[in-house]
């Protein structure tokens, strides 16, 4: 028993650590639910407390039944059995409305807590910086506390309310059984103590075992979006991919299931001894109790109460134990939650921010001497790179792929910082500036746009929430983009669903869906505009079209285009070659070729290619 109690000791220790987290998620629980919460808590109350009225009423009716023995006619005798099993009839229904009761406010307080906290981690993963994704411990850490939070807190809230009715409804029996021994409620104790331990010590080690394998869930979760997933099915198919996928899809399952079996296997022995321990207790109480019965000492109602008393109030221990073991087992796994709410953005608002002012016809930009590397990586995507665009200028930028061009785009966003060297627009340190101002000033194009599983006035919307839903502004920003034409020849023009995730929706081409994309990034009316690769998937005409547009569209906006296309890079004012994380040439396209550098052997090479194919420099995209 010493041993025990020192292990049962060791683990509370670790318990007792996670006690912040209760009154966290207890926290959680009150913000989404407060209300039902008090609602909830009368009735475990009113639950707690009926059984102990059963097991009293039950002595109270078998003490009415030992007379009628010896009288059985007698009606004066057989009043109040009927009186006190009709008390039992209303007691028992009375539990079973409160259960009723009692399940319904769980589903609407399930409900509430797990809106409330799919809330708090999107608002959270929305505001962290791009560099935590760069990071596979973040998505390990968010795997978790997306996986787990929501029914992890639902189950706390479910063992947390019987750990306080059983608890209410144990401390009633324990009361009922004192008169019979005081040591009864100690026995009742002990006899569930072993079998705490064990659950406590197995309950640590699922898990630890949780934590060790996410690495290896995400990877199963990896296999099964392949081989179901709309994105891969052409190409699982075309190169016969589905049995590889397969078969590391079950090794991997394979090493968690022996895992967890494993697991559960360590466990059968402990319970069995842990069993031993409470049978024989049990046996030596009812013993000393029959004893009692044979010496007169009890009345057989006595009996009955104490059997059922000593029984519910060890299976109630029991209970209460493994609801303690079970609330430690989801605060372990809830504490994922509390630290991914707990990370920090690096990129944060400055404490005295200052101000762009008014940005009429376009804002400068400048790079200082900026240096910068990716978070976990050692090479450096920029080196001591100096840019100046003035307001209203047109700059394309090109180069190879890794040369640095789309990092220059996502420092200008701030979508991190320089690792050393300062970026200014209109003569502000981008660091200056209040997050929402800045963004609000830039539009963009990413390299790859989100392609939104919603209508086409939706789509286009979302560069600019703020506008109503049917602002002319949208066929506006679409009849810019070249995107009007082929929405109009859809059945239901600019409310067609577009995507495949949700029935009715049509899939459009990938230039379509890049026009789209650039008429969601038109539709803001900023002072930056930012264009990675605009053109990359359009054909001949769908480009020609745009590009004799595109000036009136960027007249007054200072405009920064990625480009690989010689035909898109010759409409900027100047054109700078990147390489190596810095700037290597710079000029107009013909003053570029004169100058018979990397562009011009780019341009040379191209031309070579055939007088019928439109010159494609070997820059590709690229970091």
């Amino acid at each position: 028993m010493t041993a025990t109690l020192k292990f049962l000791s060791k683990k509370s220790k670790n318990a007792l650590a996670q006690l912040p987290y209760l009154k966290r998620a207890l926290g959680l629980v009150w913000s989404a639910s407060r209300g039902w919460t008090l609602v909830w808590l009368g009735l475990l109350v009113g639950q707690g407390v009926l059984p102990a009225a059963t097991v009293y009423l039950t002595r109270t009716l078998v003490n009415h039944l030992v007379p009628l023995l010896d009288a059985p006619h007698s009606w004066s005798g057989l009043r109040p059995v009927l009186l006190t099993a009709a008390l039992m009839g209303l007691v028992l229904l009375l539990t079973e409305v409160l259960r009723s009761i009692s399940g319904w406010v769980r589903t609407v307080q399930a409900e509430l807590v797990t809106d409330y906290i799919s809330g708090l981690i999107h608002t959270q993963s929305t505001a962290l910086d791009l560099a935590f994704y760069e990071s596979p411990d973040y998505y390990d850490h968010l795997h978790r506390a997306k996986d787990d939070a929501g029914y992890r807190t639902l189950a706390l809230l479910e063992h947390g309310g019987s750990l306080l009715q059983n608890g209410l409804t144990l401390i009633t029996m324990a009361l009922i059984l004192i008169p019979y021994g005081w040591w009864l409620p100690l026995a009742l104790l002990l006899s569930t103590l072993p079998a705490f331990g064990v659950v406590l010590h197995y309950t640590l080690k699922q898990h630890q075992w949780r934590v060790q394998t996410t690495a290896v869930e995400r990877r199963v979760w990896y296999y099964d979006w392949l081989l179901t997933g709309g994105e891969t099915a052409a190409e699982l198919r075309l190169f016969g991919l589905s049995g590889y996928f397969q078969t590391a899809f079950q090794g991997l399952r394979r090493q968690l299931r022996q895992g967890r079996l494993k697991l559960a296997q360590d466990q059968i022995p402990a319970e069995l001894g842990a069993g031993l321990v409470a049978l024989l207790i049990t046996g030596l109480s009812m013993v000393w109790m029959l004893w009692r019965l044979v010496e007169s000492q009890l009345t057989l109602g006595d009996l009955v109460l104490f059997y059922q008393a000593f029984n519910q109030g060890q299976a109630l221990m029991r209970s209460l134990l493994g609801e303690v073991s079970q609330i430690y087992y989801n605060l372990l796994f809830l504490s994922d939650l509390f630290e991914f709410l707990a990370l920090e953005p690096a990129i944060t608002d400055p404490p005295q921010p200052a101000s762009l002012g008014n940005m009429a016809g376009g804002v400068s930009a400048r790079f200082e001497q900026v240096t910068f590397h990716y978070p976990g990586s050692e090479r450096y995507a920029l080196q001591d790179l100096n840019l100046t665009i003035a307001p209203g200028q047109i700059v394309a930028i090109v180069g190879t792929n890794g040369a640095g061009k789309s990092t220059l785009t996502k420092l200008l966003c701030r979508f991190y910082d320089p690792t050393a060297g300062r970026i200014e627009l209109n003569g502000v340190d981008l660091r200056r500036l209040p997050l929402a101002e800045l963004r609000r000033r830039i539009t963009i194009l990413f390299q790859q746009p989100v392609q939104y599983n919603a209508t086409i006035a939706e789509n286009i919307r979302l560069g600019d929430i703020m506008a109503a839903a049917d602002s002319p502004k949208i066929e506006t920003a679409a009849r810019a983009a070249g995107a009007h034409q082929f929405i109009n020849h859809l059945p239901e023009g600019y409310e067609t669903l577009l995507g495949k995730w949700f029935a009715g929706g049509t899939e459009l081409s990938g230039g379509e869906w890049q026009r789209i994309a650039l008429a969601r990034a038109f539709l803001r009316q900023a002072s930056l505009i930012i264009l990675d690769e605009p053109t990359s998937a359009m054909d001949s005409w769908a480009e020609a079209d745009w590009l004799s547009r595109f000036r009136a569209l960027a007249a007054g906006r200072t405009t920064l285009i990625i480009t690989h296309r010689f035909t898109t890079a010759m409409q900027a004012d100047i054109i700078h070659v990147m390489d190596h994380g810095r700037i290597v040439e710079s000029g107009s396209h013909s003053d570029l070729l004169q100058l018979n550098g990397r562009y011009a052997q780019s341009w040379r090479s191209q031309l070579a290619a055939g007088p019928d194919r439109r010159p494609k420099p070997a820059y590709r995209n690229g970091h």
